[in-house]
């Protein structure tokens, strides 16, 4: 898995991209829907293993989860756009998955569990994957992954961010 900040960074910037109103509840929501699907490592604490349908990379890293997830989490927290709410939910939530498709470790990510268990990596995996657990994230293998999540995901994301800001600077 890519570690917590790569897959923040990327859902903030999701939100910053698509939503131009400036939504706090809907950046928050954006950030802890990336993050929500690394929380099937409890599986491992139930004796469910990795390859397991509700196992590591499983279903709440599959495209069905995230439209699911977006579409309860629209219903309750839109009042209106809630075609920009979801989008952001949506996509925030399965970046998820496809930065996990992209790094060096584990079994694959579950894209399209329950219809198919098969998982998957994209060709490229340049990002060093994320060791499962506080203590072993402080380590030199934490400090590669940040660093591989600073040259893929953060950079980029930076850049975005920046246009961004240009754009609705001179907008106005």
């Amino acid at each position: 898995m890519a570690s917590l900040f790569g897959h923040g960074i990327l859902a903030y910037t999701i939100s910053k991209v698509i939503d131009n109103q400036e939504l706090k509840i809907l950046t928050v929501l954006a950030v802890v829907s990336s993050i929500l699907p690394d929380a099937d490592v409890l599986a491992f604490k139930f004796g469910i293993p990795y390859e397991h349908v509700f196992g590591h990379r499983g279903f709440t890293h599959s495209i069905f989860f995230a439209i699911l997830w977006a579409l309860i989490l629209t219903l309750i927290f839109a009042k209106r756009r809630s075609v920009i709410f979801f989008s952001v939910l949506c996509l925030s939530t399965l970046s998820h998955g496809i930065l996990d498709a992209m790094t060096s470790g584990g079994e694959g990510v579950g894209f399209f569990i329950p219809f198919n268990n098969e998982r998957y990596f994209f060709p490229f995996r340049g990002i060093k994957v994320s060791p499962i657990g506080i203590e072993k994230f402080f380590s030199e293998w934490g400090l590669q992954v940040l660093l591989s999540e600073l040259k893929y995901i953060m950079l980029p994301c930076l850049m975005i961010l920046c246009l961004v800001f240009l754009k609705n600077t001179y907008r106005k």
